[in-house]
């Protein structure tokens, strides 16, 4: 390997490996890349559909009267059509305004233009899978289930996908990146069958060298190492030969929707998801991307705050079939049988085997894992994976968020980056707060992105009054996505609440029911208040003018975007 490693203009030193030259990244790089020459492309397409349209309208004046009966057809559609009224109320907006493109717009988008094969294609995985783990009568008649409603959420869950509740899961919460570097390079060192990744974003540096490293050894001694990172990593991440290079390694990848030279609808739906899955019997799923600022070994938004969880048991099958779903969509012929079904978890009651329970209890020696507290000697508690798909009809994320509000008595605490809200998830957060339940929202007090925080501020007032406290992250960046309620439910995942992952993006999350760890997701929201600023009336009166005027600017077209 270190012949290849020389010779490919990577490097292998302190303990990680790197494929790419540093050099080899910025604006230079994509304008003289694949990915330029595909930007280029799909900017001509744009070019010569508004020359077509300028030259009709020029030549023929029946044009023009032709494209306004569209508009006005596109208009019925858009009051027909099963949208949110937020979305509803933003296409009609600029069909006022700018009525022909507007209208094309929408027929490109509600068409599905360069998506449908993707569409059936995954309708179709997920039509096959629907079956490969079925759920436990047992478990879903427990009388804790019933008696929550947690079984009728289960219920739900199980109509979009395949994604059982299950029991005898140990849970472990990582509250920062620099953790799940720790427990990650832990338990990949245990790998024996396979290991599968699917992430958001992997970007060359320590925390990926590191993880590279041990992958590289693996794959080596015959592990199985499948990667599935999100196309869009090629435009200023990674390269667009970075599966070849990873091959050379023995490792197996694949990027998800690359981006080629024309237009489609597709590029909008990315693949948001963060799973690791060891064996089938580790998986982690949280906010927590693998690339430097996620631990904190750079600081471009000042101190970054995440959170992730670590699954041991039963309830990693789900995230293995998850990972599948998405690596089989390119399969000709897909297998499913020979990583899904891990022998140690075909019966019901089987705890995961002694080799992984005493790893557990020793992670993080400073702290034992809250699971392992549990007086049977056996994790309790309940833990139900589930992943959410833009391109069928369920709308999983939000409903799941909007459950948890609908049934706390007590409180609903919430780490998220992002806060573009529709009316349905602004109206749960508000009816929560106005019955009395204690409702927190913490989220970041320096933002990555200026155009999504000035569309937060822009909620902030209208929340207030309904009772809800909103604080924000003095040190940094929030990039945890963290619901808990009550002492009993959380939701641990990649689901932002915002527009682009309740609508556009494929997520996924691990929803807990009384496992012993929640009290350890309080306690972290509890830390993490402890260094936030609220905010109140005054101090939305003292907001810098220019994000004031950006959030109002925003908020016409914000389901766009």
């Amino acid at each position: 390997m270190s012949k290849w490693i020389r010779k490919d203009y990577s490097e292998e030193k302190d303990g990680i490996l790197r494929l790419m030259p540093k050099k080899k990244r910025g604006i230079l790089r994509i304008l003289f890349s694949r990915i330029g020459l595909v930007l280029v492309l799909m900017g001509v397409q744009v070019f010569l559909i508004v020359s077509a349209y300028q030259w009709f309208d020029g030549y023929f004046q029946w044009f023009n009267g032709l494209i306004w009966l569209i508009t006005i057809a596109m208009v019925f559609e858009l009051f027909s059509s099963d949208m949110d009224a937020t979305g509803k109320l933003t296409w009609l907006l600029l069909m006022s305004l700018v009525p022909v493109p507007a209208a094309l717009f929408y027929l490109f988008t509600e068409r599905d233009v360069g998506h449908r094969a993707i569409k059936a294609r995954i309708k179709d995985l997920i039509a096959e899978t629907k079956d490969l783990l079925p759920q436990d009568p047992v478990t879903f008649q427990k009388q804790e289930l019933v008696s929550s409603a947690t079984d009728d959420l289960c219920t739900y869950l199980n109509r979009s996908g395949c994604f059982p509740i299950y029991e005898h899961t140990a849970v472990t919460y990582l509250s920062s990146g620099e953790e799940k570097l720790s427990a990650l390079l832990e338990e990949l060192q245990k790998a024996r069958k396979f290991i599968f990744m699917e992430y958001f974003i992997i970007s060359e540096g320590y925390f990926w060298g590191k993880i590279l490293k041990i992958l590289a050894e693996k794959a080596a001694q015959g592990v199985d190492v499948r990667i599935v990172y999100d196309g869009m990593c090629e435009i200023a991440l990674l390269s667009s030969d970075y599966p070849n290079r990873l091959a050379k390694l023995g490792i197996k990848c694949k990027p998800f929707s690359p981006i080629h030279p024309f237009l489609s609808t597709h590029y909008n739906y990315r693949d948001h998801r963060k799973i690791l899955v060891i064996d089938g019997k580790v998986a982690f799923n949280g906010g927590i991307n693998l690339s430097d600022e996620y631990v904190n070994l750079i600081h471009p938004f000042g101190t970054w705050k995440d959170a992730a969880v670590m699954l041991k048991g039963p309830a990693v099958q789900s995230f293995t079939l998850t990972f599948l779903q998405t690596w089989n969509i390119t399969e000709a012929d897909p297998k499913w049988d020979e990583a899904l079904i891990t022998p140690d978890y075909q019966t019901t009651n089987s705890d995961f085997d002694s080799e992984h329970l005493a790893s557990a209890e020793s992670h993080n020696d400073s702290k034992r894992p809250s699971w392992a507290r549990s007086p049977s000697g056996n994790p309790g508690g309940f833990v139900m994976p589930y992943s959410d798909c833009p391109l069928d009809e369920y709308k999983v994320g939000e409903n799941v968020y909007m459950d948890i509000l609908n049934r706390a008595k007590t409180y609903v605490h919430v780490m998220t980056p992002y806060l573009i809200l529709d009316n349905e998830l602004e109206q749960s957060l508000k009816f929560a707060a106005e019955r009395g339940v204690d409702v927190k929202l913490i989220l970041p007090g320096i933002p990555d992105k200026k155009s999504a925080y000035s569309l937060a501020k822009s909620h902030y007032r209208y929340l207030i009054d309904a009772g809800i406290k909103i604080y924000e992250y003095t040190p940094g960046f929030v990039h945890a996505k963290v619901f808990v309620s009550d002492n009993e439910k959380a939701v641990v995942g990649t689901i932002n609440l915002d527009y682009r992952s309740l609508y556009h993006h494929f997520e996924c999350a691990t929803y807990l029911f009384r496992t012993p760890c929640i009290s350890d997701i309080e306690s972290d929201f509890q830390a993490t208040l402890a260094q936030c600023r609220e905010v109140t009336r005054e101090t939305i009166a003292h907001e810098r003018l220019s994000y004031r005027i950006l959030g109002r600017l925003l908020k016409f077209v914000a389901p766009l975007m």
